[in-house]
């Protein structure tokens, strides 16, 4: 049995259900890039890949904060599919789960993966968590939007949902992919169920400006509040990445290193009020 999951949390949750049911024993694999992000031509030639690949370096070079080269040659989700069909070529009982959880990322990596497991239809398993109670380490009642968010032993009972991906479905998402893909727009978003909607590079622009306020902030603590704040996020350097493309539009003015990362540089915007000023006016009216 081959597992497949979208996120890194997600390998060691899931490993530890395994060691807790021998019945799901197996390896673990992780589909690496974020594709609810990014250009989505011809991925299936050499060249949209390689513009993908592109893209990916310049908002990582762009961001600072990680290095480039290193970074991508982390993520090589070709050759994990590629060694996956190896697998299941060379053994005709082998079987795929992949597992997704009710968010964009997920279902994203999911639609780019299945696309290409059509020729081992009735060998490849869904276990799409969407809209389902899960109990918490607390004993609460949740519904996690991430496989990692998942205690270990609740695994064991989402296993029971495992189903084999229909023709119908290989069908239908290999196509839904595929307008996905020519649509040609930057940002994929989770719209309920596994229907994703789309939206321009720009599209968290405006939450992502709110945290830049009247008083100069790190740039990574702007991104740093936007995700700890906001329901609809991304990752880290695609938010890098458009902070940076704001700044002269929007009149921000900047101190520091705007070619280093994040943390070496602070960001204001003068059409904000100073949070500081406030603070310190009601401290010395608290005072009289």
């Amino acid at each position: 049995m081959i597992h497949v999951v979208f996120n890194t949390a997600d390998v060691a949750v899931l490993q530890q259900a395994i060691a807790l049911d021998e019945s799901m024993a197996g390896t673990v694999i992780e589909i690496k890039d974020d594709y609810a992000v990014g250009p989505l031509a011809a991925l299936d030639t050499p060249e949209g890949w390689q513009a993908r690949r592109d893209w990916w370096r310049m908002l990582l070079e762009s961001s600072g904060d990680y290095d480039a080269e290193s970074t991508l040659g982390m993520v090589d989700d070709r050759m994990t599919v590629h060694q996956l069909t190896k697998q299941l070529e060379t053994d005709e009982q082998e079987t795929v789960w992949i597992w997704a959880a009710q968010n964009k990322h997920d279902v994203s990596g999911y639609y780019w993966l299945i696309s290409q497991l059509q020729p081992w239809q009735g060998r490849i398993f869904i276990l799409y968590l969407n809209n389902l109670p899960f109990i918490s380490e607390k004993g609460n009642i949740f519904y996690p939007q991430w496989l990692s968010e998942i205690p270990p032993r609740e695994f064991l009972k989402a296993k029971k949902l495992a189903r084999p991906v229909t023709p119908s479905e290989f069908e239908v998402d290999g196509d839904e992919w595929k307008r996905i893909c020519q649509e040609g727009r930057m940002v994929r978003l989770l719209e309920g169920g596994k229907k994703l909607g789309q939206a321009d590079e720009d599209h968290y622009d405006k939450a992502l400006a709110r945290y830049v306020y009247g008083d100069f902030v790190k740039g990574h603590k702007v991104i740093g509040q936007f995700l700890s704040k906001e329901k609809e996020t991304t990752g880290d350097v695609f938010l890098a990445w458009r902070l940076k493309q704001m700044i002269t539009p929007s009149g921000w003015e900047v101190r520091g290193d705007l070619e280093k990362g994040t943390r070496d540089f602070e960001l204001r915007n003068p059409a904000m009020p100073s949070l500081k000023k406030k603070a310190g006016a009601e401290t010395e009216t608290e005072e009289s």
